[in-house]
């Protein structure tokens, strides 16, 4: 069993910037590759990162891709998401998600792939 819980999340203005953070319990964190999923009201949840066991690989959603950094820190335990450029669509419940790998590569792209899910954090982009 892996616990997370997120945090970070909150209102900023169009074109400003948030870093959400994902803290996980309970098992090896360096065994999981990690991504962060998003939300918004009346849609369906979307990819929007991932990276590796060992941080070396990461992936990215093609509407996030050049704004959003995903990283972690497996001594603390921790998945990261920096957010910049932040625009009125970025607006959603933000989850992230664990996938237990053996291998150190892996990434996956697919929220019914992961087993292990945090609680959410909001994040309002405002105009």
């Amino acid at each position: 069993q892996v616990q997370l819980v997120e945090s970070g999340g909150g209102l900023v203005q169009a074109g400003g910037s948030l870093r959400l953070s994902c803290a996980a319990s309970g098992r090896t964190f360096s065994n999981y590759a990690m991504a962060w999923f998003r939300q918004a009201p009346g849609k369906e949840r979307e990819f929007v990162a991932a990276v590796s066991r060992s941080g070396s690989r990461t992936y990215y959603a093609d509407s996030v891709k050049g704004r959003f950094t995903i990283s972690r820190d497996n001594a603390k335990n921790t998945v990261y998401l920096q957010m910049n450029r932040l625009k009125l669509e970025d607006t959603a419940v933000y989850y992230c998600a664990a996938d237990f790998q053996m291998n150190i590569l892996v990434i996956r792209l697919k929220d019914e792939e992961y087993k292990y899910w945090g609680q959410g954090t909001q994040v309002t982009v405002s105009s």
